[in-house]
């Protein structure tokens, strides 16, 4: 005899269910979902009459190229093009070859360049920037489709990425006066390529320098421990303004007469070193999260101090504090602002040099909005990329 199936009511499973549950679950929950659905509405629909019909967008695409390279000379462009075109190779390739925890980068690294060809369509600099950026944008997938195949081993990507560094560094500030890569003072960058440049570098040099100040800390040496501790917390008592005025100022002072650090170096120093330290608070609090019981049993088995740190307690401290570690970073990268205060024009001091030219004036709601929501994608796609690599790690699973 067959038993009747039924389907399972649709007021209470799937998304009607969803919505009856946790919005329109009771007569105020319905009330206050509908006055909020409203303001949201209102709010909607006057932000896109005031973006379609008032705004002044003119402004931004009259000055797109200021706002990316800043005053990067424009016959030395094709370096700034060869070095995106590296990142999106390496990008890809790593989306492709260490799974779904990059993938959300490389995915918002084409859609932005994407974008920014469509604004550069618009704008009158010209079509070959476009299809620069349409280029670089197919580059992200096709390093995808590359890396899917293996045909790029692992350790040779890694590689890739530390040299990657120092290349684009010497592409973009060149290596002697005259051809083929003539010099470009540091003091021509500026726009999303400074803050970005500002950024990556902080990124990369503060999180292996905090996690050896966190073990440091930890030390039983009492030299090493006590240099750590006097590190981190004066460090921590001062904020990053301080940082930006000591780097630039008192940090030349210093030096050999014959020995001049550029602005931007000093820049990306101080942003380093301010960094490192809260780095290595976070990473502190990961270790001392640790059963000692690991430890001990690492020790019973015969590991060194080093092997126990590398295999034991390092890897599962580190997965703790990522959620910590990113909000960090990104708070790193609206934080490059700040620079404005020592002469660099980053993105947003770019938008204020904009707003002082007299064809400008009035236009502050369009740039700003412009620069928010640059800003909002390099934030939200890292944000998204530590989801993924929390999902992939199991952070707070197990």
């Amino acid at each position: 005899m067959s038993v009747a199936t039924f389907p399972p009511p649709r007021l209470t499973v799937g998304p009607i269910g969803w919505l009856r549950q946790n919005l329109f679950s009771s007569l105020p929950s319905s009330l206050l979902t509908g006055l909020i659905a409203g303001l949201i509405l209102s709010f909607a629909i006057g932000i896109t009459e005031w973006a379609v019909t008032e705004a002044r967008w003119a402004v931004v695409t009259a000055n797109l190229r200021l706002f990316l390279v800043g005053q990067y000379p424009v016959d030395q462009a094709w370096r700034i093009w060869l070095s995106l075109a590296i990142l999106s190779a390496l990008t890809g390739l790593s989306a492709g070859v260490f799974g779904r925890t990059t993938r959300a980068l490389a995915i918002a690294l084409s859609v932005c360049q994407a974008l920014l060809a469509a604004l550069m369509a618009v704008s009158p600099v010209g079509p070959l920037i476009t299809v620069a950026f349409l280029f670089n944008a197919a580059g992200v997938w096709l390093g995808f489709v590359l890396g899917m195949r293996r045909l790029v081993p692992r350790r040779a990507l890694v590689i890739a990425w530390l040299l990657s560094i120092p290349v684009t560094f010497i592409l973009l500030s060149g290596i002697s006066d005259g051809p083929p890569i003539p010099s470009v003072g540091s003091n021509l960058w500026g726009g999303l390529l400074l803050t970005i440049l500002l950024a990556a570098v902080g990124i990369v040099l503060s999180f292996p320098l905090g996690v050896l100040l966190a073990l440091g800390r930890r030390s039983s040496l009492p030299a090493v421990r006590i240099l750590s501790t006097g590190y981190i917390e004066l460090i921590r008592g001062v904020p990053l303004v301080t940082i930006l005025f000591m780097a630039d100022i008192m940090l030349p002072l210093f030096l050999p007469g014959e020995w001049r650090l550029d602005r931007v170096a000093r820049a990306m120093g101080g942003i380093t070193l301010f960094s490192a330290a809260y780095v290595a608070e976070n990473v502190r609090g990961g270790l001392q999260a640790i059963p000692t019981g690991q430890v001990e049993a690492a020790q019973a088995i015969g590991l060194s101090t080093a092997q126990t740190n590398i295999f034991i307690v390092l890897p599962q401290a580190l997965r703790s504090v990522i959620p910590a570690n990113v909000g960090l970073f990104i708070s790193l990268i609206k934080d490059t602002t700040l620079v404005v205060i020592v002469g660099l024009l980053e993105l947003l001091g770019i938008g204020r040099a904009i707003l002082a030219q007299p064809e400008s004036l009035g236009a502050q709601l369009e740039v700003y909005v412009f620069i928010a929501a640059v800003f909002f994608v390099l934030c939200y796609a890292m944000s998204r990329a530590s989801y993924r690599l929390e999902a992939a790690l199991g952070v707070g699973q197990r």
